[in-house]
């Protein structure tokens, strides 16, 4: 099958999907039994009929829900994704405000989670029930067992408060300002100012909480990579590799880890969608203003544009990366392309 025709036949099928995705998210949303109104106009305005019946006009809230959702849906079709009610901004520009934050500690995670994982995968599985492998073992089981907000705390109690090696919660130091806004990464935006001191310290900043966030992926991926490879180096193509006297690594890298990588593949994709639909209990940790924080918020006051924005763009994300993923075992597995 053409690689066009393969990602058209996903794209399509992912239509559904979002719209059904959508429609649970805000039958959630209009299910929770507290009331809007409660969390954003105060006691003395919420009891006035006039000022209760107004704000409910003003931001649909007087309507069925159907037909708020069918608004709704008609909106979303055309970029908007609504304003915020605590905030009175766009939900739009909002998420376009704090996404780079997220993107950026995401990308960071799945790249010490990605190196992390697949090597000690690997070691593990050459170095099958010795002492190295059950190191490996111990750490990825840390990692996956571990609950964020300890190893949060406890990160920055070691690292910060008593080592005093790495810098505390936030994305800069309250000295540093940040880059001129490009990109919304500061890592990049100072690269493109030539802000070597800001870019330094943005590295520094990110190191904690990209350890932290990447801990549970890391365990995973190193425990599918270990599974994976086991599989693969018991084939018989292996020791047919071997018998012809390929050097080690490259029967371990080329036949080996190349064949493992479908499974490690999947989990990658899955862990940074994780990561980038936002880390709650990292962000507020840290004070990384990202998706995670502000959806946090959103749900605190009942705000539903912001949080059927964060859902979409949750659904967004897992739609694009499953594409990514999809595209990836075209690439490695030639049975897909037949």
């Amino acid at each position: 099958m053409p690689l066009y025709l393969y990602l058209l036949r996903r794209l399509l099928l992912a239509v559904p999907l979002v719209i059904g995705i959508s429609l649970v998210a805000f039958t959630i949303a209009n299910l929770v039994p507290s009331d809007p109104m409660a969390a954003n106009l105060g006691e003395r305005a919420a009891a006035n009929p006039e000022i209760v019946a107004a704000f409910r006009a003003k931001w649909g809230l007087d309507q069925p829900v159907h037909i708020q959702y069918l608004t709704y849906l008609k909106n979303l079709l055309q970029g908007d994704l609504g304003t915020s009610i605590r905030t009175r901004r766009p939900v739009a520009d909002e998420l376009g405000k704090y996404l780079p934050a997220t993107v950026e500690l995401a990308t960071a995670s799945i790249f010490i989670a990605l190196i992390a994982g697949v090597s000690l995968g690997v070691i593990s599985a050459i170095w099958r029930n010795k002492p190295i492998d059950f190191i490996a073992r111990i750490i990825s089981l840390v990692g996956v067992s571990a609950p964020v907000f300890w190893l949060a705390l406890m990160a920055l109690v070691i690292f910060y408060l008593r080592l005093r090696i790495l810098p505390g919660p936030g994305r800069l130091d309250a000295v540093i300002s940040p880059p001129p806004a490009v990109t919304g990464l500061y890592t990049i935006d100072a690269i493109l100012a030539g802000q070597w001191k800001t870019l330094g310290n943005a590295i520094a900043h990110l190191i904690l909480p990209s350890l932290v966030l990447g801990a549970f992926s890391a365990g995973l991926i190193t425990r599918i990579t270990r599974s994976a490879m086991l599989e693969a180096l018991s084939k018989d193509y292996i020791i047919t590799a071997r018998g012809k006297g390929l050097r080690e690594r490259t029967v371990i890298l080329r036949h080996g880890l190349r064949n493992a990588l479908i499974p490690v593949v999947t989990v990658v994709g899955l862990s940074y969608s994780n990561l980038l639909t936002g880390a709650v209990l990292t962000e507020t940790i840290f004070s990384w203003s990202g998706i995670g924080r502000y959806a946090y918020d959103a749900a605190r006051s009942l705000d539903f544009a912001p949080i059927m924005g964060v859902s979409m763009l949750i659904a967004l994300v897992f739609v694009v990366t499953n594409l990514v993923v999809d595209m990836l075992y075209y690439v490695l597995d030639p049975r897909i392309r037949l």
